[in-house]
């Protein structure tokens, strides 16, 4: 469990002022001008040696991916661009960070740009966020007031930084459809190589972080990379921004020590799964994209990358959403499937025509209105979608449906043999009273 000390967003929940002064009592803004002065080498290492992971789903080293933009500024400028299109259901931690501390992102952008070569940031934040992009907006130009961004700062870095309002589509989360709605194109991902470290934004070298990634370098430079590496697990450190949903008795964001274990977690700060544990049905651990958990398995599972992915799941987000005994999971899985289809951008034909597909078919299956031998045939198009598309899209569509079979199978045929054993009773009832 982690300790209160060391907590990076100190307004998570909203109980202080996110104006700058008061963010600069909390340490924002601290001996920024000195963690620049390092230079990009040494804040490219520093964060390497911290174990940061990329907080927005695939956890990628962070200093890995800084470290793969150019070294040299030629004629193409390098740019910083931050994923806050928070769309994947369940996951409601970046808005926090932007309405509650959003100076830890602003500082965080002009660290991140320094240790990259950036002198221009783009925030890309989602459609339906307006509270937190008015708070965002007003912190950057709180901090350009200040002379802590802009040109001829305080801090020896020439840094401007601008929030760009997308419209909504969760396909704008993918960061190569994002570069694209940035440069006001229709929101499809890219193919990929080049990859956007050398044809980013505007063909320009760029690096697309999430905002908990961003917002948390700044104190771990402050505090050291060995401190932040040493809260959780090998592989898995630092602090980490749950977000528990659904079945629980006290629904909640929170920053806890990666590595924590379900249980720890929700009866710790959820109060317990409603109705005890012994009424938990299955775990989404990581935002809707990813393979649903059973209880057997992920009580005392660490929530971390590399444990969860030993469950054929994944951290994803760190979305926890908690499924209680009451629920359908099949109509739930189903539910998800509707989604993927409805926010699948057309581009890839698998993913086009998959995504529907599979609904249609789950749709039926949560009724009971399917044979047995689809669910093999659903399982065969959910691999056939997985890895045959340009983004993850069609791996996030895929995976929940996946984690379904694996795990449910047997109530699927359950629901399938009730169907037809209510569909012979009735046509007996209906023979009978033909007679």
């Amino acid at each position: 469990m982690l300790d209160d000390k060391d907590r990076i967003f100190t307004n998570l929940y909203g109980l202080h002022d996110w104006r700058l002064k008061a963010a600069m009592r909390r340490g924002a803004w601290d001996g920024t001008a000195g963690l620049i002065a390092m230079g990009r080498p040494a804040l490219i290492d520093q964060v390497k040696a911290s174990g940061l992971r990329g907080r927005g789903g695939a956890g990628f080293p962070t200093g890995l991916k800084w470290s793969f933009m150019p070294k040299e500024i030629g004629e193409r400028p390098h740019y910083l661009v931050v994923n806050a299109d928070e769309s994947e259901p369940g996951t409601c931690k970046d808005r926090e960070i932007m309405r509650h501390d959003p100076h830890l992102l602003v500082e965080g952008c002009l660290v991140a740009g320094a240790a990259m070569g950036c002198h221009v940031g783009y925030i890309y934040v989602r459609g339906e966020f307006i509270r937190e992009r008015e708070v965002l907006e007003a912190a950057i130009a709180e901090a350009r007031d200040a002379r802590l961004i802009g040109r001829n700062n305080v801090n020896g870095w020439d840094f401007d930084l601008y929030v760009h309002h997308g419209a909504g589509a969760y396909i704008c989360g993918e960061e190569t459809a994002m570069l694209e709605s940035l440069e006001g194109k229709k929101g499809e991902p890219r193919m990929k190589p080049p990859f956007p470290a050398n044809v980013g934004l505007y063909g320009a070298p760029t690096t697309i972080n999430n905002v908990e990634s961003i917002a948390v370098v700044p104190t771990i430079l402050r505090r050291g990379p060995a401190w932040f590496a040493g809260i959780g697990r090998p592989n898995n450190v630092g602090t980490k921004l749950f977000c528990i949903s659904g079945h629980v008795n006290r629904p909640c964001t929170v920053e806890e020590a990666m590595g924590i274990t379900f249980r720890e977690l929700v009866e710790t700060h959820c109060g317990g799964v409603r109705g005890g544990l012994d009424n938990l049905l299955a775990v989404i651990p990581g935002g809707s994209s990813v393979p649903c958990v059973p209880a057997r398995e992920i009580i005392d599972c660490p929530l971390d990358f590399d444990s969860l992915r030993n469950l054929k799941s994944g951290l994803g987000t760190a979305a926890v959403i908690v499924m209680d005994k009451s629920t359908d999971i099949i109509r739930a899985i189903a539910r998800l499937a509707r989604f993927y289809q409805h926010e699948s951008c057309g581009q890839c034909t698998p993913c086009r025509e998959g995504t529907g597909w599979m609904w249609r078919v789950l749709t039926r299956m949560a009724d009971g209105r399917a044979e047995k031998g689809e669910i093999d045939m659903l399982l065969d198009v959910s691999y056939q979608i997985e890895g045959h598309t340009i983004c993850a899209l069609g791996d996030a569509a895929a995976w929940p449906v996946q984690g379904l079979i694996r795990h449910f199978r047997h109530v699927i045929e359950e629901r399938i043999d009730r169907y037809s054993a209510d569909a012979g009773r009735h046509g007996a009832v209906a023979a009978k009273a033909a007679e």
